[in-house]
């Protein structure tokens, strides 16, 4: 069996979404300078880098992140594979998929990891996202945890209707997913959000396992 850590590094140069300020790391103490220990701190946005929504992201009065339930976010996986060529993901990509049935949890690796690899800093609002019949199906086939391999799971220009669709339905959404290594199969995914009370989503670790 192998590992793959497909968490993002959270760094200063890491790609945020457009509206969020960048990740600001500093020292509060340095051993160097005098104190007793290092000790740092860390300021961002709770959708940085690989990180899980919670449907309060987009449904106001909707459970917050400490309120997912572990359950979904650990367990069999199943990573596809979409050509470089695919722009959107739709209807017709899950219809004519290898996703098995009964698949309760589903990682779209696309172009969108070769970013992750050419150490690329800058936001690409043409990343390839899930379409909301796309979610639909999912939802209509028992998926209860759909992953993707950039900041959003929704198209950049009309990132409500995915979101919702997904998030009504009770599925988690895993953003943020670095599958430039990962081959298409069956996994195990332990995906572990820090537990932050009253808050929209929150920063990830996440790995898979081969089974």
């Amino acid at each position: 069996m192998r590992t793959y850590d497909i968490t993002l590094t959270i760094s200063e140069e890491l790609v945020v979404w457009p509206d969020d300020k960048p990740v600001s790391i500093t020292a509060d103490s340095r051993i160097s300078e005098g104190a007793i220990a290092n000790v740092s701190r860390i300021k961002m946005g709770v959708h940085t880098g690989t990180h899980v929504d919670a449907p309060f992201h987009f449904i106001d009065g909707a459970p917050t992140v400490e309120h997912l339930d572990i359950d979904l976010l650990t367990g069999r996986a199943y990573v596809l594979h979409l050509p470089d060529d695919v722009d959107l993901i739709t209807k017709a990509h899950i219809e004519n998929s290898t996703i098995p049935p009964r698949t309760k949890r589903v990682l779209f690796r696309t172009r969108n990891s070769h970013r992750w690899v050419d150490g690329s800093r800058e936001f690409d609002p043409n990343y390839v996202a899930l379409d909301h019949e796309a979610a639909a199906l999912l939802i209509q086939r028992g998926v209860k945890l759909v992953g993707v391999d950039y900041l959003g799971v929704a198209p950049f220009e009309d990132v409500i209707p995915t979101h919702v669709t997904l998030l009504e339905a009770g599925i988690v959404i895993v953003e943020g997913l670095n599958l430039s290594e990962v081959s298409q199969g069956r996994y195990t995914l332990y995906c572990l959000p820090l537990k932050i009370a009253g808050v929209d989503g929150a920063p990830a670790r996440a790995i898979l396992v081969g089974v």
